[in-house]
């Protein structure tokens, strides 16, 4: 199929006209039936089944608590003086995949507003033009799709120099640590993110089991394999969470979904207040040491000068 005519293929009413009054009853009001198909969550003849139906649950479980901040957001920025203003509300969605959590951020929240704009960062080119594809086709004007890394983003010229939230969903490993970064950099006013398979530390606690299993009785809870890969994931995120404190964030955590539908599920949720915790980062830097940890200090974990 060319280009024309799969854009053909993809243009839909964006209302729910188009589909059976029980299917429109569980979706919001205005949202694109096209869109919902493309990314599998209606069939092609407009129906749920059991499994895009749990699927459509999810997606609007996540962005209820997105579109709460956002709203935040939105009302600080009209509330500012015109001269600290910000242009307008700017979504940086990290490690985006196929953009599936900014699509349904731009069809939810963005497309019935004048301004704003969705940018998606992945390194994997051929996702990038896809995403690009349907954009087009369904005439999402204000989203952006980037073929960066995560230490090119932070630099990237297409980036504006502030991003007001930056999402991760189900970033793998170290990929939440790079949006964090990358958040960072860009002076996020918010960061919304939900960790998936964390590795990195389980790999470093392994290394060091015959050091640490010496050194205190609360190496027992890595002795074993699985109790490694479950520890290093939970410690993972407590880690992430003092990080992003110590750098003037509050957060809250909290479950994205019921344990019946994943087990990878921890959503973490930042607002940027400006107030750096020290007591945040002795936390952080006593867990690392506890841990064995403490090179990450110099690679993931970089805290701010004035907390050395």
């Amino acid at each position: 199929m060319n280009t024309s005519s799969k854009s053909r293929a993809i243009k839909a009413p964006h209302a729910a006209s188009s589909v059976s009054p029980e299917v429109a009853a569980e979706l919001r009001p205005g949202q694109s039936i096209a869109l919902l198909q493309e990314l599998h969550i209606l069939t092609r003849d407009a129906r749920l089944n059991q499994d895009s139906r749990r699927k459509l649950k999810q997606v609007y479980h996540l962005y209820q608590f997105i579109e709460k901040i956002l709203l935040e957001l939105a009302a600080a920025s009209d509330a500012a003086p015109a001269q600290e203003r910000a242009a307008a509300l700017t979504v940086a969605d990290h490690g985006a995949g196929k953009s599936y959590l900014g699509f349904i951020l731009y069809d939810l929240f963005f497309r019935s507003r004048r301004d704003g704009w969705v940018y998606g960062i992945e390194t994997r080119s051929e996702l990038v033009d896809k995403s690009k594809q349907l954009a087009g086709a369904l005439g999402f004007e204000r989203m952006s799709f980037l073929n960066l890394s995560v230490a090119e983003s932070a630099k990237a010229q297409e980036l504006p120099e502030q991003i007001d939230m930056v999402t991760a969903l189900h970033a793998c490993d170290t990929a939440t640590d790079d949006a964090i970064a990358f958040g960072l950099a860009k002076k996020a006013r918010s960061m919304v993110l939900v960790p998936c398979c964390q590795a990195e530390l389980a790999r470093l606690l392994n290394a060091g089991k015959a050091l640490h299993l010496r050194r205190t009785p609360l190496a027992e809870l890595w002795r074993h394999p699985l109790h490694t890969r479950e520890v290093g994931s939970q410690l993972s995120n407590v880690l992430r969470c003092l990080y992003l404190e110590a750098w003037g964030y509050q957060v809250t955590v909290t479950e994205l979904v019921g344990w019946e539908h994943s087990l990878k599920n921890e959503l973490i949720i930042a607002r940027h207040t400006g107030q750096l915790r020290r007591s945040a980062s002795e936390s952080l830097r006593a867990l690392l040491e506890q841990f064995g940890l403490l090179a990450l200090l110099e690679t993931r974990f970089r805290l701010p000068e004035m907390h050395l």
